[in-house]
């Protein structure tokens, strides 16, 4: 015996109680169906029934968001099936004890036929009838047909939301784990929203079996009264009547309160207050309306026939809300006490000097006064912790740390316009409005949001500025939709990355190096400044940096310029010999995985015409004009192909045309990366899907 309640013990501390409750749940509900149960069982159950539902609206109106109710499709499932039981099991007790009075199935289903109808079975069969039109016809409908269509948009606003959540990675905004938990929660919405457009079919479905039910038993009740304990027509109609009437408002109010649960919680919008404070917040919270109210209230009061004294108390508890409102408004408001500040008396006019002279920000940022709470430390603006995501982000893709961005507010800028700065020169412009968002059009939306029309400033994709009320139609339309701060976080990004060359200057290189040093400090030592200068360095890594190649790798960078250095110093050489060491990586960059490398080539005959072009202009060599705008303009349309096909634009060239045509082509096409046939790795195969210049 000893050892069965060990093993006994064993079992629940193994499983625990948690993952119990729903199987001894289930069984328990299947057994009422079709086990016998006394009528003080049956009080016990519809009670707990009652319980459950309360329980389960009361978490519907304080969850913020229904994800925070997940489990709600299938606590609706559980709960139709425990009704469905309880149904069958009172209808059981019912026809079996209905003939000894109207105590037969438990004090429960007595009291809803006496107490709520006042034992007027006629009266019984009407509330019932609206109880059930209200729930079936009214709310399980609608909040059915808004979890449909919530489940549809959801789903076809995946890939927007998607696009955004990718954004913000690449832009450094947030990390891997966090864009991996906002896919999770995009999928789980998804999920939800369609489990609860499949839910309310069961409650739909319930409130049918209740109607079918409630007439199963009247005529049951009629038989079995008067074939089998020969009641008369009358008493049986009364007593299986008021028992079936009982049995369904004990089934059909907890049905009403769960279907009133479900359509709070498919109707829900926004997830910062539950709902209980959006009411409040949201109904009474503007003083006008509510004065408006109680005089429209008050006037109705005053009209002879009216039920004067209630309407003139409820219109004067209107005026007194609304005059306490407006008083904690005006409370809230008031200015703080000026405090007179003593003019400062001014310094003695002093001699220029060196300190006059203030150096350059290699990075700046210039904001309208709009946009200062972005950047305000003491308000820990949301821009600021943007950029030093960018910061990080950038050097750990790209292989060095960019200077910080030096940010002021400009009076002469316009109040949401901001400036972006590299050595004193402007290289981008925007404009973002703080508490809006950004709607941006990636090219396939099902339609327009209503808002102020733009361009993304970063990728110039037309936008509009829309309402944040209008976020979820947005992204079900496809929209690519951000807030103020990461339109010019993404902007700003964007910039540091296209002008990454310009921003490694030689104390960037010499911290590089030093960095460098404290891993492989023979190789930097053996090597610069022995068999290259910092200055050469300087202009292989900005050769990559210039044609989007990170130079996170720079121990094969340093090892192929100590090899390299003795034959030349010239920084093209060097910086096609480092290609070529880095062939993997930059062909990894450009097709990910080891799949089949598909790009453009050049014909023969004009790869004859360039070769001796180079060959006999040397470092000055140039492309005759009505070649070079042929080259260009196939170029372009061949790359354009590629795009369409959604490949790289990647043309592949011999290695003494790649810099050349690389630095010409680039210009019109800055999508285009040129690669030479050395920097193609052994193990890639490669495809030819256009020849360019057939026709030169």
């Amino acid at each position: 015996m000893a050892s069965a309640n060990m093993a006994l013990q064993d079992f629940f501390v193994r499983f625990g109680q948690k993952q119990l409750a729903g199987p001894v749940l289930i069984l328990l509900i299947l057994a009422m169906m079709v086990l016998p149960l006394p009528a003080f069982v049956l009080d016990l159950f519809f009670t707990f029934n009652i319980a459950i539902s309360v329980v389960v609206m009361l978490v519907a109106m304080s969850v913020m968001k229904p994800l925070d109710f997940s489990v709600f499709p299938t606590v609706l499932l559980v709960t139709t099936l425990l009704r469905l039981s309880l149904n069958v099991a009172s209808t059981r007790v019912v026809l079996l004890e209905g003939h000894t009075g109207p105590g037969a199935a438990g004090q429960v289903i007595e009291a809803f036929g006496h107490f709520l109808v006042g034992g007027n079975y006629a009266v019984g069969l009407v509330v019932f009838t609206i109880l059930v039109i209200i729930n079936f016809v009214v709310i399980t409908k609608g909040a059915g047909r808004v979890a449909e269509v919530a489940a549809r948009f959801t789903l076809d606003a995946m890939p927007g939301k998607q696009m955004a959540i990718d954004a913000d990675l690449n832009a450094g905004l947030i990390g891997e784990d966090e864009a991996r938990t906002r896919r999770a929660t995009i999928a789980e919405e998804a999920d939800f929203f369609g489990s609860m457009d499949g839910a309310s079919k069961f409650v739909r479905g319930d409130a049918v079996a209740g109607i079918l039910i409630m007439l199963i038993n009247v005529v049951g009740g009629l038989f079995v009264g008067v074939l089998q304990h020969d009641l008369d027509v009358g008493s049986a109609a009364k007593t299986y009547t008021l028992l079936t009437i009982g049995d369904g408002l004990v089934a059909q109010i907890p049905a009403l309160i769960i279907s009133i649960a479900a359509g709070m919680v498919v109707t829900r919008v926004g997830d910062r207050e539950d709902v209980s404070a959006q009411f409040i917040s949201q109904l009474f919270s503007n003083s006008k309306l509510l004065f408006l109210t109680a005089g429209i209230i008050g006037f109705l009061g005053l009209i002879p026939g009216m039920p004067n004294f209630i309407f003139l108390l409820l219109a004067g508890g209107l005026a007194t809300m609304a005059w306490r409102i407006d008083t904690r408004s005006q409370g809230r408001d008031a200015a703080p006490v000026a405090v007179a500040v003593a003019p400062t008396v001014a310094k003695e006019t002093q001699e220029a000097s060196w300190a006059d002279v203030a150096p350059l920000d290699v990075l700046g940022l210039e904001v309208g006064y709009r946009l200062i709470p972005l950047v305000d430390k003491s308000q820990d603006g949301e821009l600021l912790r943007r950029i030093r995501g960018i910061r990080k982000k950038f050097a750990q893709e790209v292989g060095f740390l960019v200077s910080p961005v030096h940010i002021r507010d400009n009076l002469e800028l316009k109040p949401n316009a901001y400036k972006i700065l590299l050595k004193g020169v402007e290289i981008g412009e925007g404009e973002a409005f703080p508490g809006n968002l950004l709607a941006i059009n990636p090219g396939r939306v099902a339609g327009q949001v209503p808002g102020t029309a733009t361009k993304d400033p970063a990728f110039g994709l037309p936008a509009v500025w829309i309402d944040p009320a209008l976020r979820e139609q947005a992204q079900a339309y496809g929209y690519t939709v951000v807030d103020a701060s990461t339109v010019a976080a993404t902007h700003l990004n964007h910039l540091i990355l296209s002008h990454a060359a310009e921003l490694l200057g030689r104390q960037e290189t010499q911290a590089l190096l030093d960095h460098l040093a404290k891993d492989i400090p023979k190789l930097v030592e053996d090597v610069v400044p022995k068999a290259v200068s910092i200055g050469v360095l300087q202009k292989v890594l900005r050769n990559l940096l210039d044609e989007g190649v990170p130079i996170r790798d720079m121990r094969t960078i340093i090892e192929t310029l100590a090899d390299g250095a003795p034959r030349s110093q010239d920084p093209e050489t060097l910086t096609a010999l480092v290609r070529v060491a880095l062939s993997r990586s930059i062909v990894q960059e450009i097709y990910p995985g080891n799949t089949e490398i598909q790009l453009m080539s050049l014909d023969p005959q004009l790869e004859r015409v360039l070769l001796q072009a180079v060959a006999g202009g040397g470092e000055g060599a140039s492309i005759e004009p009505g070649l070079a705008d042929t080259l260009v303009r196939e170029t372009a349309a061949a790359a354009q192909r590629q795009e369409e096909l959604g490949l790289p634009a990647v043309l592949l060239v011999p290695g003494n045309l790649r810099s050349l045509l690389s630095r010409f082509l680039r210009r019109g096409i800055p999508q285009l990366k040129v690669l030479a046939h050395g920097e193609v790795p052994e193990s890639r195969m490669i495809k030819v899907t256009s020849i360019i210049g057939g026709r030169v």
